[in-house]
């Protein structure tokens, strides 16, 4: 006799299937225009405003976000981990109406984007940059359908960089981008692991505040006492003053 649970275990199953293919059906059905690709993106949080500009060099995360601007996926979730000289990270779904100590940072939009790694596009202050499952179940590096972060970073020296290189990236870090990571700061160790597809133009000041932000130590590690709320995020006209990025 075949039990009951092996019924339940399918049938959760198709459900989990068909949910899937309704929400990623639903993001694919929000229309870009042309002139969207070219519009940046205000995020109003609690703490102040963030404008952020998207990379032509990463199409598929650029889509993606601009899909979910225009969704209003955003609107109302939280800041749910942040790091004091690290970086801020929010987008998950299960945040917008979590309770207060309740853990958060494993819910997102049910689908995953091929990372678009770019040997322009480094961890400096103020990039913006997809969350997403580790290197284990992982191993494509695939980006979070909604989970985003933007870096705060820290300022690094040389015999800092040096020793990044040798233990964590096994590489070089080119000449102007350990440059960078000296006068202005970031995470270099992440870099060409987690892909980066903006970054920020005007509201670094509330990045700051937002990483400033007292933090639990408890289940839910590193999310803030005090909820930091996306309240909205919409397309506005570029700004053309503003530093563009690197492409």
């Amino acid at each position: 006799m075949i039990r009951i649970e092996k019924y339940l275990k399918y049938f959760l199953l198709f459900i989990g299937l068909v949910f899937f293919a309704s929400a990623t059906s639903a993001q694919s059905s929000i229309k870009l225009k042309r002139k969207d690709r070219k519009r940046d993106i205000e995020m109003v949080t609690t703490e102040g405003t963030i404008i952020l500009r998207l990379s032509d060099s990463t199409p598929f995360h650029r889509d993606n976000f601009l899909r979910l601007v225009k969704s209003g996926y955003f609107d109302s979730l939280l800041f749910h981990r942040v790091i004091q000289y690290f970086m801020i990270q929010g987008g998950d779904p299960a945040s917008r109406n979590a309770l207060p100590g309740q853990p958060l940072g494993d819910s997102s939009a049910p689908y995953t984007i091929p990372a678009e790694f770019r040997v322009n596009l480094f961890h400096k202050r103020g990039v913006l940059a997809a969350a997403r499952e580790s290197d284990d179940v992982n191993p494509q590096k695939a980006s979070s359908g909604s989970q985003f972060y933007i870096v705060q970073g820290k300022k690094y020296t040389d015999s800092q960089l040096d020793s990044v290189e040798i233990k964590r990236l096994k590489r070089k870090i080119p000449e102007n981008q350990r440059e960078v990571y000296k006068t202005q700061g970031g995470t270099p160790f992440l870099d060409q692991n987690y892909t980066i597809f903006g970054e920020v133009v005007s509201g670094m000041e509330t990045v700051d505040k937002i990483a400033a932000e007292p933090t639990s130590k408890g289940v839910d590690t590193d999310r803030p006492l005090q909820d930091v709320r996306i309240l909205s995020t919409r397309l506005i006209k570029r700004n053309k003053s503003l530093n563009a990025l690197n492409q």
